[in-house]
């Protein structure tokens, strides 16, 4: 029975709907909101006056990406803000490892990506943190100022459109991807640097753009040419990183675009989930080979 404490008590009841008890709370202004005002978003549920919020706050181009990727036959998941905190966290985490790679400069080679020293077997240590911290660590400022840049500018367009748990994962496993790729073709090369997850990005830009009958010439063109000097002499890029990170983002981002309604969630989740594993499985090939 409803005591007459918690009756009088507002926050029981959907703010909308005085009337409906409720226990749910929206993500972003935590009001009580009832099934009715519910709306689900990448993390949680937000209600109607703060989606329209955050179409306000959302650019036209992001507004128009939106509504094309929504058309998928049922209710698909909307980002939680129109603000790309996931892109901006990334950026100031990747300058801080830059500040601390110049206060020590040893720090370097304790964060760089080192294939062996994911196998203990050959060095005697296993550093997997090296996965991660391969991604934030870069070679001058030259270098992290062209890859944040990159970043900044694809993330405002991605995060807002995935929601910031995908774009996560996006930018992760396209991490991992370069990584894969440097293992498997420049064993046993050291390799730092954001370049994989920034091309998986493009890689999966260009799968959802195409889904959503955007063109997309404009960003092949750029790609292609990203790729091409990966390959010229005597810049010192890992065009490895480059292609493992383009082919990880392009099968992500075709795991979206195919599983993007509401229904589909535990599906895209189980095949992420796949792409994660198969990734690791190849990076056990030289081990079976050095090891």
């Amino acid at each position: 029975m409803t005591s007459a404490d918690f009756a009088r008590n507002r926050e029981n009841f959907c703010y909308r709907h005085p009337d409906r008890q409720s226990f749910v709370l929206c993500q972003r202004c935590l009001r009580t909101i009832c099934p009715e005002c519910q709306t689900q978003a990448a993390v949680g549920v937000i209600c109607p006056e703060c989606i329209a919020q955050q179409r306000r706050d959302q650019t036209p181009a992001q507004a128009r990406a939106q509504r094309r990727w929504g058309r998928a036959g049922g209710s698909t998941s909307v980002a939680l803000r129109g603000q790309p905190v996931v892109t901006y966290a990334i950026i100031a985490i990747t300058a801080v490892f830059y500040v601390i790679q110049q206060i020590i400069p040893a720090s370097t080679q304790w964060f760089v990506f080192y294939a062996p020293a994911l196998y203990p077997s050959l060095l005697g240590t296993f550093e997997p943190w090296r996965l991660v911290t391969g991604a934030l660590v870069h070679s001058s400022i030259l270098h992290i100022g062209l890859n944040m840049l990159s970043l900044w500018m694809i993330g405002r367009i991605m995060e807002p459109l995935l929601g910031r748990g995908r774009f996560l994962a996006l930018y992760l496993i396209s991490a991992l991807g370069g990584w894969v790729a440097v293992t498997l073709l420049a064993f046993p090369t050291p390799v730092l640097g954001a370049s994989g997850a920034i091309f998986g990005l493009f890689g999966a830009l260009v799968i959802i753009a195409r889904h959503l009958g955007a063109q997309i010439t404009g960003i092949l063109v750029v790609l292609a040419v990203n790729l091409v000097i990966g390959f010229v002499p005597g810049f010192g890029i890992s065009w490895q990183t480059h292609l493992g990170g383009l082919v990880a983002g392009a099968v992500v981002g075709l795991v979206f675009a195919r599983t993007r309604r509401r229904d589909q969630r535990v599906r895209q989740i189980v095949l992420l989930t796949v792409v994660t594993l198969a990734l690791f499985a190849l990076m056990l090939i030289p081990l079976a080979i050095y090891g």
